[in-house]
């Protein structure tokens, strides 16, 4: 089988997963749920067999001068994906910390900053100095590698506090959440070991490819499956993370202790009371003498 061929037959398997997850997503609703989610795969629905028919048509030997149709929509839909993906990171994350609400509160403030400074630290190592339409590409790659670490962020949180979060393997938010980990370390191997001016018929790219078909159907498989209800959590009083909870929604609150206040003159009556009882008493005892 020629290799474009396979790369081909690929990219078409690819899009049918998207289009079946996409159908699945919006038949079951979760896009009332997960409404960045929504956007991000709508984007890859209708944009792919536009992108693969421009791809097709300058990969010709007569279609180079269709370059700039592919070159400028490709990057567009790239970046517009590298924004929502930080807006699905956040939405996964406050759909696990559902049940801990100030957790939740306190966990998004946190998760916004480090993704502005994410941002901006990416986007700090674009070099501006030599201006060009090879800029997109860079700064493109900036978005997505930013966004990328606080994907590998989020698998990371979902793995370690599965048990104390009491969140199942079979709920789609950590589904989700284990897939965009996947295809963040799976583009930061692209990255570290591909080429940079690397072919779509290179080895390297069927197994980048081969990560993103397992993780589509995956993703898939997770909501093709009947939905689980979530029942109310349970926690001990005692529990680390019902304490971290509840400290969580103090802060930035303003709490109003009461405190008991004497009455007025309270300090006083009573000085008087001690008083009258011992000149009572010395008038009694000089009366008996």
């Amino acid at each position: 089988m020629p290799l474009d061929f396979a790369m081909s037959l690929m990219s078409v398997m690819e899009f049918m997963l998207w289009a079946t997850l996409g159908f699945l997503f919006w038949k079951k609703r979760l896009h009332k749920r997960f409404p960045a989610l929504n956007v991000y795969l709508a984007l890859h629905v209708g944009s792919m067999p536009v992108l693969l028919g421009l791809l097709y048509i300058q990969a010709q030997p007569w279609g180079h001068q269709y370059f700039p149709f592919y070159f400028y929509p490709y990057w567009a839909v790239y970046i517009a994906s590298a924004i929502t993906l930080f807006f699905v990171t956040i939405e996964i994350f406050r759909s696990v910390l559902s049940s801990f609400s100030g957790l939740k509160r306190l966990g998004t403030i946190v998760f916004r900053w480090v993704a502005l400074v994410s941002a901006v630290a990416s986007l700090g190592s674009v070099s501006f100095s030599h201006l060009s339409v090879m800029i997109i590409p860079e700064i493109a790659f900036a978005l997505m590698r930013s966004v990328s670490i606080l994907e590998l962020c989020l698998l990371a949180f979902l793995c370690l506090c599965l048990n104390a979060l009491q969140l199942s393997l079979k709920d789609i938010a950590f589904g989700f959440g284990l897939g965009f980990g996947l295809m963040s370390a799976n583009d930061f191997v692209i990255s570290a070991i591909g080429p940079g001016n690397g072919s779509l018929t290179a080895p390297i790219q069927f197994a980048y490819e081969g990560v993103i078909l397992i993780t589509l159907f995956t993703w898939t498989v997770y909501c093709a499956m009947p939905e689980r209800v979530r029942k109310p959590m349970v926690m001990p009083a005692n529990s680390t993370i019902y304490r971290w909870n509840e400290i969580a929604s103090a802060l930035g609150h303003s709490t109003h202790v009461a405190v008991q206040q004497p009455a007025n003159g309270f300090f006083l009556t009573d000085v008087e009371r001690v008083v009258e009882k011992v000149l009572t008493r010395n008038l009694q005892g000089n009366e008996s003498k």
